[in-house]
């Protein structure tokens, strides 16, 4: 029988806050079931396995990822939505470094799959971002990857520790984000 009060999404929500303190890398089904407090073969009654644990930590991370950029950009428009995306991105990301790990690399099984609605999200979220641009359609997907490669080089570094000089980061972030709205604008 079950734990009281255990159930798939709290065994997530587990999962991630898990992965968040000892990285995605250090996340295993028998650390999380020393976490939630019952034997490791519990676990298999609420998610498939660890593959699908990560998949489910993943299609979680996106989806407060979006909730988190979405919120920044309503009501801006132009650079403003472009900072506060950006900014709500990376504070993201270096809150929650385990369960964004989480989401590299996987790819939805399919339509219906919580990552693809998820992932759609904070795409969209970023696409509304475009709309104080002037980029034609056909370049839309060009714009989002360089979007996203900025974003998340920048925030997985940081989180990493990988800016080991003295110039300030969040002076670089601000840098990154002007340098991100002149070629957006040049297009």
């Amino acid at each position: 029988m079950p734990r009281a009060g255990l159930d798939a999404a709290a065994v997530v929500a587990a999962g991630a806050a898990l992965a968040d303190e000892v990285g995605l890398a250090g996340l295993t089904m028998g650390l999380l079931a020393e976490r939630v407090g019952v034997r490791t073969p519990s676990l298999y009654k609420h998610v498939g396995g660890q593959e699908d644990l990560n998949r489910r930590i993943a299609a979680l991370a996106l989806g407060e990822a979006a909730d988190a950029v979405g919120a920044a950009v309503r009501g801006y428009a132009g650079r403003d939505a472009l900072a506060a995306a950006a900014r709500a991105f990376r504070a993201f990301v270096l809150e929650h470094p385990g369960r964004y790990a989480a989401t590299i690399g996987v790819a939805p099984s399919g339509p219906d799959d919580p990552l693809a609605a998820a992932g759609q999200r904070l795409l969209d979220a970023f696409t509304a971002v475009l709309r104080g641009y002037e980029i034609e359609g056909s370049d839309v997907d060009h714009a989002l990857r360089m979007l996203r490669s900025l974003c998340h080089g920048f925030a997985t570094l940081q989180s990493a520790n990988g800016f080991q000089w003295s110039a300030d980061i969040d002076e670089s972030f601000e840098w990154l984000i002007a340098f991100a709205d002149r070629g957006l604008r040049a297009r």
